[in-house]
């Protein structure tokens, strides 16, 4: 059984306010080219077709472009979950109805799970699509009430399905979660992966998809796999955030033998614009050859450029950002000081954010329950809007 296995497309992104649709377009049409050349016997995309739960028309078209280019042109089976970007009710919609043409979405968790059922010449391969579900859903579907985490959650659901698995069949785990080695909170591979809870409860144990002959992972951004080469992230198709500038972007190859033995090569995208750093003086920059990249500027320059981005953009047309370089006068002598404080401000999770701010605005302590009930609207902010942070 071969298949190809990618992730987090975030339709409709947004980056630094240019949509990302035309790239997106780019890179994707070079996924429906391999499908054609490699004609595998499936696509599985882990979660995130959409980068909100109310996407904009352009990137509904797309989708739909390419679902029909891949499941009705090239008829190779297309299996999707839906992502904590998407809207679960929007991805399920006429889910039934697409089956009978090689179209299977799971948008919403089900108690029910039955397996997506594909054959090749050994016999059956199961694959198990287990949509993005918050702890509280989770919960509520299965009726656990222990259930209160994400790792709890994922520990819940692949319980559930190793129960039911047929020992003759190989199995195929399509998911969309912050797995680590050993459930324990990880760096994350990019600023553009919105988080999936707050207060450090997120995070889920990869040793959950031992049962599996493969797990096929969407949420983080780089390509990469966890504690076993079998439980494996393709990574986001483009660079959504500077964070992501020295990640390789692509899709992976999977092959699965007669014995559910995997076999994984990556295959990468040639995007239509890359997306980079550039440190240098004004002077320098307009020395450049013109280049349509996406790129974030750093002017070494010691005295202020009048007009910077207008300059910019002469060169560099697609120019995201720009900034001055951090002087020690412009930090009151302390340059070390001021960049760590920004750094470790970007990283702080935003309770501890919030926190800061009412001890600043009020001159005390937040409380324990406004804390909890910080959190708590927080989380269900996020869950709703379906919108990068």
């Amino acid at each position: 059984m071969k298949f190809i296995h990618t992730a987090d497309w975030h339709l409709g992104k947004l980056v630094q306010g240019v949509y990302m649709t035309e790239d997106q377009r780019h890179v994707l049409n070079q996924l429906a080219a391999a499908v054609a050349e490699e004609k595998p016997d499936a696509v599985v995309i882990a979660g995130d077709l959409y980068d909100r739960a109310i996407p904009p028309v352009e990137a509904v078209e797309l989708l739909n472009e390419l679902l029909e280019k891949i499941v009705v042109e090239l008829e190779t089976p297309v299996l999707a979950i839906s992502g904590n970007h998407d809207s679960p009710d929007r991805l399920q919609f006429g889910a039934k109805m697409m089956e009978r043409r090689g179209l299977h979405l799971a948008g919403q968790l089900k108690a029910d799970m039955r397996p997506a059922v594909l054959r090749d010449a050994y016999g059956e391969v199961h694959f198990h699509l287990v949509p993005y579900a918050d702890p509280a859903m989770v919960r509520y579907t299965f009726g656990d009430e222990d259930i209160r985490t994400h790792d709890d959650a994922m520990k819940a659901v692949t319980a559930k399905i190793a129960a039911g698995m047929d020992p003759k069949a190989r199995h195929v785990l399509v998911g969309h979660a912050f797995v680590t080695p050993g459930g324990l909170p990880q760096a994350n591979t990019s600023e553009s992966e919105r988080p999936l809870s707050v207060g450090g409860a997120e995070h889920v144990h990869a040793e959950y998809f031992k049962p599996f002959h493969y797990t096929a992972l969407g949420h983080l951004h780089q390509a990469h796999y966890v504690a076993q080469e079998t439980v494996r992230y393709a990574g986001s198709p483009l660079k959504y955030s500077i964070s992501e500038e020295n990640h390789r972007k692509g899709y992976l190859i999977v092959e699965l033998d007669q014995d559910g033995r995997a076999a994984v090569e990556k295959r990468e995208f040639v995007p239509l614009r890359d997306m980079r750093r550039i440190s240098a003086s004004i002077e320098e920059l307009e020395s450049h050859s013109p280049c349509n990249d996406y790129v974030f500027v750093t002017l070494l320059n010691d005295n202020p450029v009048l007009f910077p981005m207008e300059k910019v953009r002469a060169v560099y047309p697609n120019a995201l950002h720009v900034e001055r370089r951090m002087t020690m006068r412009a930090q009151g002598g302390d340059k070390d000081a001021a960049e760590a404080e920004a750094q470790s401000r970007s990283q702080t999770d935003p309770v501890s954010l919030f926190a800061s701010f009412y001890r600043e605005v009020n001159g005390a302590d937040l409380s324990e329950g406004k804390t909890k009930l910080f959190a708590e609207v927080y989380t269900e902010l996020l869950r709703t809007e379906g919108g990068a942070v």
